[in-house]
């Protein structure tokens, strides 16, 4: 991977636009454009995009309330998984967090999600509960949090 060809910057309209025609297909079926469409209007929401050879490659995004951070998501372009574009979404996101003084963030996983519990795990995250049946399709969700330096 060449770092010299990736650029991370603050999602806005035009990146969402970019990739609503493929935000199912090529990313996951997860949230649909009018959900992230509220979420970049949100004062409490941050979501970035990362950029490689000028294509949309992975975003993820954290809401703030008090000092808490939570995860909302973070994907990777299908084609483009395995490759690390994901870890330096996620380095930047809890930087934010700490700039904006929150004590942890969470995040909730599906248990079957094995690539990024170890993700999350090599960041400090830690296992403090489950949700049974959390998802549509009946998947239990793996509660993480990680302590921050605010």
């Amino acid at each position: 991977m060449d770092l010299t060809k990736m650029v991370m910057h603050t999602m806005n309209l035009p990146d969402l636009e970019e990739i609503k025609d493929i935000l199912q297909t090529d990313f996951d079926d997860l949230w649909n454009f009018e959900i992230f469409k509220e979420e970049l209007g949100n004062t409490n929401s941050k979501y970035l995009v990362l950029r490689y050879e000028n294509e949309i490659v992975c975003f993820g995004g954290i809401k703030i309330v008090l000092d808490e951070a939570t995860l909302m998501n973070i994907v990777t372009k299908k084609n483009k998984r395995h490759q690390g574009f994901a870890k330096f979404v996620l380095n930047e996101l809890l930087t934010i967090a700490e700039e904006e003084n929150c004590s942890s963030m969470t995040l909730e996983v599906r248990e079957n999600n094995l690539p990024a519990i170890h993700l999350y795990e090599q960041f400090g995250f830690e296992e403090v509960g489950r949700r049974k049946n959390y998802y549509k399709n009946g998947d239990t969700a793996i509660l993480m949090t990680c302590k921050l330096d605010a």
